[in-house]
């Protein structure tokens, strides 16, 4: 394990490289240049990212979060207001930011009570949620109103807002570039093949880990087919679903989403309907994303499916029956990255110099705020906030080692 502090390496004239142009590597990326460090963005296909698939929930306590990974997503959600005004400042686009509420639905008020995070919650009993949620169908009785949740438009504006401050903040991209394998010392490279045979073998795996390589260069084809090295010093890894491919001692795999937005009515829904397996999220401008379907099957296979897509259908007359009706206006699928606990993996790496941001499962866009705030700590310390008090950065970074899993 590394134990190495990264910062101790690295300059500020000499970037550091984030391997992944998503969400997650441009909040990383914003947050460097904004304290002075150079930043290079390496990325395949930014199109691709989650962030631009996610329906943008920001939701710790609607998705019923437990134990660290709920402490993180509250950090998270305490950071947003600040964080996103600094990327509304810097770019000078709005980013749609809206704490709606989010509703729960349950069948009875025993499950309601059950719920993981009822205590953050408004108890609702059934009159209450047909004046929350007009329309609702009738087999819910129960429901959790958790004011403090609720959304951002990551879609259609956080991520332009991201990539045009990264840009006035003089970060440097390099699209369509396919990384092929990260050099270490002493005098080696860790190339995708080695790393997967260290993984496949419990020994070399051991050993590899334990030999404490040293970052020294990223290889990487550029989208004319020219290949070349970078030297570098310092490293985030941020390839969401595709982190595994670059480094396979990594426990992440792909969870296929697939996802469509309706047109309603303006104001025809106010709160965000978090239920079972399906959930609708309302704009400001009455498009309603509707996601999504969890396919861990799938692997990175694209495209939409029409069981997929009978599947949302479903689910949104189960929800709200009237918006079945609504037109649909656009459908999509992205790829989650999941850990064996769905919590990410932040911080030290295998190899000293390389830090990691993925895994983040189906709550980047609400993590990111304070992935971005610790990732940027660890590699150039400024004062945290205020409300992020001392040492707390590194409880809340201590249960999400990349190596937990044992």
């Amino acid at each position: 394990m590394s134990t190495s502090p990264v910062r101790s390496s690295v300059s500020q004239q000499q970037p550091v490289l984030i391997l992944g142009g998503g969400l997650i590597g441009l909040a990383i990326a914003h947050q460097l240049a904004r304290r002075g460090q150079a930043v290079l963005v390496l990325s395949r296909r930014r199109s691709e990212a989650a962030g631009f698939v996610a329906a943008g929930m920001l939701a710790p306590h609607a998705e019923g979060l437990a134990g660290p990974l709920l402490a993180l997503g509250q950090a998270s959600l305490a950071q947003i207001p600040a964080w996103v005004a600094q990327v509304e400042a810097d770019s000078g686009l709005a980013c749609g930011l809206r704490f709606c509420g989010i509703v729960v639905p349950f069948a009875t008020a025993a499950e309601r009570d059950a719920y993981p995070t009822a205590a953050w919650g408004e108890a609702l009993d059934r009159a209450e949620l047909q004046r929350q949620l007009p329309g609702l169908a009738g087999h819910w009785q129960a429901g959790l109103l958790f004011g403090q949740d609720g959304q951002i438009d990551n879609r259609r504006r956080l991520m332009r807002a991201l990539e045009r401050a990264c840009v006035n903040c003089g970060v440097r991209f390099e699209e369509g570039s396919e990384l092929l394998e990260l050099i270490t010392a002493p005098g080696g490279a860790c190339s995708a093949g080695e790393a997967q045979e260290a993984g496949d073998d419990p020994g070399l795996a051991g050993a590899a880990t334990a030999a404490g390589r040293q970052l020294q260069a990223v290889r990487l084809r550029r989208a004319d087919g020219q290949e070349l090295t970078l030297p570098c010093a310092a490293a985030v890894l941020a390839c969401g679903a595709w982190s595994a491919q670059l480094l396979p001692q990594l426990p992440i795999r792909p969870v296929k989403g697939q996802m469509l937005s309706l047109q309603g009515p303006i104001g025809a829904l106010r709160r965000v309907i978090f239920g079972p397996g399906t959930y609708l999220v309302p704009r400001e401008d009455g498009l309603v994303v509707v996601g999504a379907t969890s396919e861990p099957e799938a692997g990175f296979r694209e495209g939409l499916t029409p069981a997929g897509q009978r599947q949302l259908q479903e689910g949104i007359s189960a929800l709200l029956p009237e918006a079945a009706g609504w037109p649909p206006m656009e459908r999509w699928w992205g790829f989650r990255p999941c850990s064996p606990d769905e919590g990410p993996l932040l911080g030290a790496s295998p190899i000293d110099g390389l830090l990691l941001a993925c895994g983040h499962h189906r709550n980047g866009v609400l993590l990111a705020a304070i992935t971005a705030e610790l990732l940027a700590g660890l590699l150039v310390p400024a004062e945290l906030p205020g409300d992020l008090a001392a040492g707390q950065a590194e409880r809340l970074l201590a249960p999400f080692r990349w190596d937990r899993f044992g």
